[in-house]
């Protein structure tokens, strides 16, 4: 079976290493989010914006606004009104209503929401670990401080953008 080629493949020698860099950053990106989406799928018959929301809601137990969520999460309010949808009809979320402002809920984990997000969570990190695990501890320090750096140096140049 022949292999898609990924993004930094497709690269040349001549290309600067700016452009290659960035390109392998993506295809790792890209490959280790398929893996989870995939083990994700199988394992647990979800998706990774489901597995994401749910996370989102375990920090917060009073709960937390659509707009909080999508904020949080960086998608629209629709995409997290169509997620909560699911999850609500599953039984691992509920809508509460805020007393102040009877237009706004609360979207809150439910008991089975919580033990169903814990059984997954336990198994996201083992998979972590496992694709990370290959890698000595000086060069996970190292490529984590790295990418502190460049995350430094580009959030303030992309925050202004709309």
């Amino acid at each position: 079976m022949q292999r898609t080629p990924d993004l930094e493949s497709r690269t040349v020698p001549e290309d600067h290493q700016d452009l290659r860099l960035w390109l392998r950053l993506l295809t790792c990106c890209n490959l280790i989010e398929g893996e989870i989406r995939s083990r994700l799928r199988t394992e647990f018959e979800t998706t990774l914006p489901r597995f994401d929301l749910m996370a989102q809601l375990l920090r917060v137990p009073g709960g937390m606004k659509m707009s909080e969520l999508s904020q949080h999460m960086m998608v629209t309010n629709g995409n997290i009104t169509g997620i909560t949808d699911q999850l609500e009809k599953e039984g691992l979320v509920e809508r509460v209503k805020v007393a102040s402002d009877r237009r706004s809920s609360l979207i809150r984990l439910t008991t089975k929401g919580k033990r169903t997000f814990k059984k997954m969570a336990k198994l996201h990190e083992e998979w972590i670990r496992s694709m990370f695990g290959g890698l000595s501890e000086q060069t996970r320090s190292a490529l984590f401080e790295a990418l502190g750096e460049l995350k430094a140096m580009t959030r303030p140049k992309l925050s202004g953008r709309s």
